[in-house]
């Protein structure tokens, strides 16, 4: 680890690794597991979206930290960045708009397809204990479509449509599974409208649907939705940005510390991180070296 440390901090601390940065990409992993005498800790990581490159890691998972991190960087730094994408969490949201105020703030549309699909889930289990009084097993039908209650319409087979609906008409006596459902189904398919304009109509229609159902879970969601509805929207404004690549980052992060088996400093965390993530490697490429031809080369 001394030969790392002297090695690869110059190439981490190096100011042009962070040069050219537009869009910004914003999510927590977990560092330390949580044991008797402390919880679970989490660091934030900032991704380059453009070049999915890991740009820093900085512990907690807070506003607070964020705004640390991106007020240390240069003004002009900061004026180049123009689009920012995050998950669902007010705590990012709110470091953004105030220490990157004139950046876009996209939310990332996996997590919003995974709130329609949580409610269904959240729907199906109440409607469970309230019609059989105990959590859901083997043989009853609403936990025999659990799993095909969470795929998109698009991808069901006639029999697993017929194992849907046979489901629903044995165990959703009053049609709240179904109704949050379709509201699941009409948010997911909100992300193919073609215009921005499209999509808030879609939206405005789908907020009314919820208004008017009376699943209490689905109110929940409506809420939600609206409150993250200018960064839901910002979707159709830039093209389609998403926080796809932060999260492709998060499975080398984990990777490296699967690899180390855990870390415990965060310094050494932060620099094994960087210089498998944050760092080009310009290295020769080896000669290949010739082994036997196949069998039946000619």
């Amino acid at each position: 680890m001394a030969a790392v440390r002297e090695y690869g901090t110059p190439l981490v601390d190096g100011p042009a690794r962070l040069v050219g940065v537009e869009a910004l990409g914003v999510d927590e992993t977990a560092f330390l597991a949580a044991n008797a005498t402390r919880n679970t800790q989490f660091v934030t990581g900032v991704v380059d979206v453009g070049t999915s490159r890991l740009l820093d890691v900085v512990p907690g998972r807070s506003g607070k930290a964020l705004t640390s991190w991106v007020n240390t960087q240069p003004e002009q730094w900061r004026q180049a960045v123009q689009v920012t994408a995050l998950d669902p969490f007010r705590g990012y949201a709110t470091a953004l708009s105030t220490s990157l105020p004139h950046a876009i703030r996209v939310l990332d549309a996996f997590h919003v397809t995974r709130l329609g699909f949580t409610a269904v889930d959240d729907v199906r289990r109440r409607v469970q204990q309230d019609t059989t009084g105990h959590r859901g097993r083997r043989d009853d039908p609403l936990y025999r479509i659990r799993r095909v209650l969470r795929r998109g319409a698009d991808h069901l087979s006639q029999p697993a449509w017929t194992r849907l609906l046979a489901g629903l008409d044995a165990g959703d006596q009053d049609g709240q599974i179904a109704a949050t459902w379709i509201a699941a189904q009409d948010l997911r398919l909100l992300y193919r409208a073609k215009s921005r304009a499209e999509a808030q109509r879609r939206l405005h229609h789908w907020l009314v649907h919820c208004a008017d159902s009376n699943v209490p879970e689905l109110h929940r969601l409506a809420r939600t939705i609206d409150s993250w509805r200018t960064e839901l929207l910002a979707y159709f404004d830039t093209g389609g940005v998403s926080n796809a690549r932060t999260e492709a980052v998060n499975l080398l992060i984990k990777k490296i510390k699967r690899i180390g088996h855990g870390f415990r400093n965060f310094d050494n965390y932060r620099l094994r991180l960087l210089l498998h993530c944050g760092v080009d490697w310009h290295t020769h490429r080896p000669t290949p070296l010739r082994g036997r031809l196949p069998r039946l080369a000619a």
